[in-house]
């Protein structure tokens, strides 16, 4: 059985897709970019910016479903330019308080909205 996770803190999907599923212990959140959830509007005005958003939409998703980010187990990071990795991986890093999640970090040509980082999580509660 699966539930759809829907929180209005966090920006609408783009196409379709949910924000997040929950299936078993596991929820799996749909890859997040740099929207502002309250005005619709895209909050690029520079990476560290930009990644504190997208964190801070998966929060708001993790928070609808009864969880926090102790629960992620297991994160995807898409990067427009690896260049900004130092600097998403402190901003990244202060959402943690230990017991990181296993991760991958991948330089892609292109993403949503011409974005510079997209991040997708599962997370786990037992």
């Amino acid at each position: 059985m699966k539930t759809i996770i829907q929180s209005e803190k966090a920006p609408a999907p783009i196409g379709p897709y949910s924000q997040a599923v929950k299936a078993g212990p596991f929820l799996y959140v749909s890859g997040q970019i740099a929207l502002d959830p309250a005005t619709g509007q895209l909050v690029t005005i520079n990476i560290i910016r930009e990644a504190n958003q997208v964190m801070e939409n998966i929060g708001a998703i993790l928070r609808a479903a009864g969880l926090g980010y102790e629960h992620i187990v297991k994160t995807c990071i898409f990067l427009k330019d690896m260049n900004d990795f130092g600097t998403v991986n402190e901003v990244y890093g202060e959402y943690f308080k230990g017991d990181f999640p296993a991760r991958e970090t991948v330089q892609v040509s292109k993403l949503p909205k011409e974005v510079n980082v997209e991040i997708s999580v599962i997370a786990y509660q037992s």
